[in-house]
């Protein structure tokens, strides 16, 4: 409309001046609504040719688009372990900051794990205390086999220095029990020896490989409880977040929401623009960008090789439709941050 009255202004106001002063018709008599179209035939259809001109440069060095779309990084919320969801921390939409947990999972079972390590180590060191009092046993054992054994061969000597005295004095039959008592003697001093020397294995290596496995079960059950309680990686915001407690979650499945780390996308906009408008446009041209959601606010920017840098928005009387981005400071298009 205002390309059609400026063009208006140049060829049928003249055009009816020239009818009107040179050749003397008036408006109303001699030109009248039957005849305008013939009387100002040439300031019509120049205005029609200068307006479809003047149009047609102006969207051809102004090119706008609505194919603009924001491209930010996002954290999907997702736990590591299948589970219910015991407490959530936060609303379906908040900033949240880097270690701040979003919801707890039921850690019943991780909790038992962790409860059964923890037994599990004190067990060990019992059986450590019980191994110690067993080496001491079997040293006592070993004593006392050596005592029998030194009271056989002193039974033995004493016998067969009666029989080497006087042959016939002592049978031979106590002789040979004698002799067979002490390699049984003997034996018994190797089974406190072997006994001894499994008890001092168990406490050097057996049971401290226990209790060492015992201690690493409980850090991995610590671990696993951990993370039952998902927590914020980064400083940002939480978007679409609509778990509740009660809801069975599953890394499988689709995320809980979605994590916005702060400043993902509010440098850039893409806008796409067709083969006729990109021949124009060159790195470092003014644009601007208008939301519908913000009314009368035009937000200035520059245009990039792989974006448009868009500035704080500045208020107008009339918003511009032309697809532009912006630069570090404010929020795309005047929405928070996140959203699209």
């Amino acid at each position: 409309m205002l390309e059609l009255l400026f063009c208006s202004l140049l060829t049928i106001v003249p055009d009816y001046l020239y009818r009107r002063y040179a050749q003397g018709k008036r408006l109303g008599k001699e030109i009248n609504f039957y005849s305008v179209w013939f009387e100002l035939r040439w300031g019509i259809t120049g205005c029609l040719i200068l307006t479809v001109a003047l149009i047609t440069v102006i969207f051809y060095n102004h090119p706008s688009t609505r194919n603009v779309t924001l491209y930010f990084r996002t954290v999907p919320i997702v736990p590591e372990i299948i589970g219910r969801v015991a407490d959530v921390y936060v609303d379906a939409s908040g900033p949240v900051s880097k270690g701040e947990p979003i919801f707890r999972l039921d850690s019943s079972k991780q909790e038992a794990a962790a409860e059964t390590a923890r037994r599990k180590i004190a067990e060990t060191e019992a059986e450590m205390q019980v191994a110690q009092a067993d080496v001491q046993k079997a040293e006592g054992q070993i004593q006392e086999a050596k005592a029998a054994e030194q009271q056989t061969i002193d039974e033995l000597e004493t016998k067969r220095e009666l029989q080497r005295r006087n042959p016939g004095n002592v049978a031979f039959r106590d002789i040979e029990k004698l002799e067979v008592n002490l390699q049984g003697r003997k034996g018994a001093i190797a089974a406190a020896t072997a006994a001894k020397q499994q008890a001092e294995e168990r406490i050097a290596s057996l049971l401290p490989a226990q209790k060492a496995s015992a201690e690493a079960a409980l850090a991995e059950a610590e671990v696993q409880l951990q993370k039952t309680v998902i927590r914020a990686g980064v400083d940002g915001r939480v978007e679409q977040f609509v778990l509740r407690a009660g809801d069975m979650v599953n890394p499988m499945m689709r995320p809980a929401g979605v994590l916005i780390p702060s400043g993902a996308g509010q440098r850039v906009l893409h806008a796409g623009f067709g083969q006729i408008e990109a021949q124009i446009m060159k790195v470092g041209m003014i644009a601007e960008v208008t939301c519908a959601s913000k009314p009368w606010t035009v937000i200035h920017g520059g245009h990039g090789r792989a974006g448009l840098h868009r500035r704080r928005p500045v208020p107008r009387r009339r918003a511009i439709d032309r697809s532009a981005a912006g630069d570090a400071g404010g929020q795309p298009f005047g929405l928070s941050r996140g959203t699209l």
